[in-house]
């Protein structure tokens, strides 16, 4: 019997790829592809699943063309991938959900305290050979404890970060469905009921003084903080997004720092990565990481876990455990690749 035949785009950290090489074929590309490249990658007839990662554009068109029975996608996120067509076509779509929600809570945090206490500029200063000693004005930044923390969002991610942030004596408040709303019982709180208060979005975006993206990619919430919510931001407040990067406008996001709209911003992730908008970089008010969120070694090791027994089971024909659209297969495949 042909084994099945399976392609990774970038290179994945064990166990994952000791897991594929038992169960398949496993070609590993030394590069990450152009979108042409893994388009006709795709559309060859040679791999029966690839392995991808969220910079790997998996649209529409690709999706046409493709000639594989499922995605297993390297991320919790799958906002590179265009769901609806991959059902559509046949091609079961795979994620790692679970897995990086103390890990990203911690960046979160992070985030918060490194953009009050202006960490970066401050380790800048020592390097530089610019700090002389201790003076009553150096660096002063802003409280975190008593401080406001908005939650735009309250999964799993948002109520770890609230977890920790109680901890520090701040005030949480949260809007669930940013922005739009539902009503949130405290049964459905748990452990937060009487701990943490439910606002409306536009509540949110005035009273807080730091203001924690925690929302999924879509069409409601692509630009989610553009100039006007900015501009209804205190001047004092920060903005922290370890969520999608086009969760917020970028570029209004660098004239409202120039400006002084509001007073800082922590990101993780950035509206094109790896590109930033032009002028961000060289703003000493922010902190920026390299879409680090999910970057500890336990965490990645599941995620390589996750998504290779993702895409053993569908090379094999079967529904995986974390399937986005396991609807897919309800109806016969058009266009994917026949099993061997």
């Amino acid at each position: 019997m042909t084994r099945a035949r399976i392609l990774v785009t970038t290179p994945i950290p064990e166990p994952g790829p000791s897991l594929l090489a038992a169960a398949a074929d496993v070609t590993v590309l030394d590069a990450p592809p152009s979108y042409a490249e893994l388009a006709a990658l795709c559309a060859s007839g040679d791999y029966d699943v690839v392995l991808t990662q969220l910079r790997d554009r998996i649209d529409a068109e690709l999706l046409g063309r493709a000639k594989v029975r499922g995605v297993s996608n390297f991320a919790v996120g799958y906002n590179n991938i265009d769901v609806a067509a991959a059902t559509e076509r046949g091609i079961v779509v795979g994620n790692t959900p679970g897995v990086l929600t103390d890990a990203t809570a911690d960046v979160a945090m992070l985030l918060i305290l490194g953009t009050a206490r202006r960490v970066v500029e401050a380790d800048r200063m020592v390097r530089e050979g610019r700090f002389h000693g201790w003076e009553p004005e150096l660096l002063l930044g802003a409280d975190v404890s008593g401080r406001t923390l908005g939650l735009a969002g309250f999964g799993r991610i948002a109520r770890a970060t609230a977890r920790r942030a109680l901890g520090f004596g701040m005030e949480v408040l949260f809007a669930p469905r940013p922005p739009g709303d539902r009503p949130v019982e405290d049964a459905e709180l748990g452990e937060f009921a009487g701990r943490v208060r439910k606002v409306e979005w536009g509540e949110l975006v005035a009273s807080s003084d730091f203001l924690s993206l925690h929302v999924p990619l879509a069409e409601e919430t692509h630009h989610l903080v553009d100039a006007r919510v900015l501009a209804r931001m205190k001047p004092s407040a920060i903005l922290i997004n370890t969520a999608r990067g086009p969760v917020v406008d970028e570029a209004a996001l660098v004239e409202a720092l120039r400006a002084g709209t509001i007073a800082a911003a922590g990101l993780d992730v950035f509206e094109d990565e790896p590109l930033l908008a032009p002028g961000l970089a060289e703003l000493p008010n922010t902190v920026l990481l390299p879409h680090i969120g999910s970057a500890t070694v336990p965490v990645r090791a599941e995620m390589s876990r996750l998504s290779a027994l993702n895409a053993i089971a569908m090379a094999a024909g079967q529904t995986p455990e974390h399937a986005v659209n396991p609807q897919a297969w309800s109806e016969p495949v058009r266009g994917a690749r026949s099993s061997s």
